[in-house]
């Protein structure tokens, strides 16, 4: 298989020099070949909603209490039944192998390391039985369980198709599907370098996911608007799995109600990282509707801008239950493939417990809306 894509090899250890997700980032372009960096860090047209992302957190501060005891304090959640160490996850990103030739099974193995869900994207470079492999393998080297193991979900042209992909999902024992329907219709011009392909669909469907959009029929009329999931769809997919079903791409108070009574176990606020509409308005600013829309008993993920582990506490006193990270793992899996993914979700978790500490929250549960003002 040919790595010549990959700029320079990961590195076997953590410089001392990386002490922020925002020092992987600055560092992986040394590692990537420049189209590549440009697919994982572009939004679309002027990057509004990838830039609103970020600037979103930055709407906050915070107001710590003072003087409370937080000496046996934790960040254990219960996200439905499933408990997690950290209230954050490995957002669904595809094609790991562009910048690792371990791919996926690198990403895994961090997971593992540092008990973190994972949700395989389904256009991941490894399968996703080498996936579970992997996880059991890193499983019983460091003596611990593997964390929960999700499929993100896009709907394939046929329903046998996507029926294949959850099917392939259930034999490697994914414990969750997290449908996304917020990203179908993306211009993507990235050629995907030689050993570095789709392996969960068909050749056909990679084609799809990954050639301009545009053609002669623009957009209405086309491939694109033919296979659009609907609400049918979700009716269908909810009587296709007995698993918890997520769904990610949700921006509207409406549409996450009318989700609910789709049979719709949780939802991901997510403008799918800024790459799709320009102008969305940033997950952590749309949030609080969400949350009052649907209650305290759906759980809701947040994805989109989470650098640091003060994000983090934004996020779970504005309604999340737990986030996700998705540019981050690319950035850091560049560098220093496994140490580095591992490494990452290290210094989200300190950084996350620090926060806590210092504004007097022993517990998630203590976070809530009056943690923050706005500026």
């Amino acid at each position: 298989m040919s790595h010549s894509h990959i700029l320079q090899a990961a590195l076997n250890h953590i410089p001392i020099t990386l002490q922020c997700l925002r020092d992987y980032e600055i560092t992986a372009q040394d590692f990537v070949r420049s189209d590549i960096w440009q697919y994982i860090q572009q939004g679309s047209d002027q990057n509004i909603s990838v830039a609103a992302n970020r600037r979103a957190f930055d709407d906050y501060g915070l107001r710590p209490r003072i003087l409370r005891d937080v000496h046996h304090g934790g960040v254990a959640v219960q996200i439905l039944n499933e408990t997690w160490q950290v209230p954050i996850a490995l957002a669904p990103v595809a094609y790991h192998g562009l910048v690792h030739p371990e791919a996926e099974l690198a990403t895994v193995r961090a997971a593992v390391a540092m008990q973190t869900p994972m949700v395989v994207s389904t256009l991941s470079s490894c399968r996703f039985q080498d996936i579970r492999l992997a996880a059991e393998a890193g499983a019983q080297e460091l003596k611990r369980p593997v964390p929960p193991l999700w499929l993100q979900l896009y709907s394939q042209a046929s329903q046998q198709q996507t029926q294949q992909v959850l099917q392939d999902a259930l034999d490697a024992q994914f414990s969750a599907v997290m449908w996304t329907v917020d990203a179908h219709y993306k211009r993507s011009s990235l050629a995907l370098p030689e050993g570095v392909s789709a392996v969960n669909i068909d050749a056909d469907a990679q084609y799809k996911h990954t050639s301009h959009l545009l053609d002669e029929q623009l957009v209405f009329g086309s491939w694109f608007t033919e296979h659009a999931p609907t609400w049918d769809d979700l009716a269908w997919l909810r009587e296709q799995t007995h698993l918890p079903l997520w769904l990610k791409g949700v921006s509207h108070p409406e549409d996450a109600k009318m989700a609910l009574e789709y049979g719709i176990d949780g939802l991901v606020v997510s403008n799918h990282g800024g790459r799709v509409l320009d102008g969305m308005a940033a997950s952590l600013h749309v949030l609080p509707e969400i949350k009052a829309a649907t209650g305290a008993a759906v759980p809701i993920l947040l994805d989109g801008g989470i650098r640091h582990g003060t994000d983090i506490v934004k996020a779970l006193a504005l309604g999340a239950d737990a986030v996700m990270i998705g540019r981050p793992q690319m950035h850091a899996l560049a560098v220093a493939g496994m140490l580095g993914v591992a490494h990452i979700l290290h210094l989200l978790r300190m950084e996350l417990e620090l926060a806590l500490a210092q504004m007097g929250c022993a517990q998630i549960k203590e976070i809530h809306s009056e943690c923050l003002v706005r500026w």
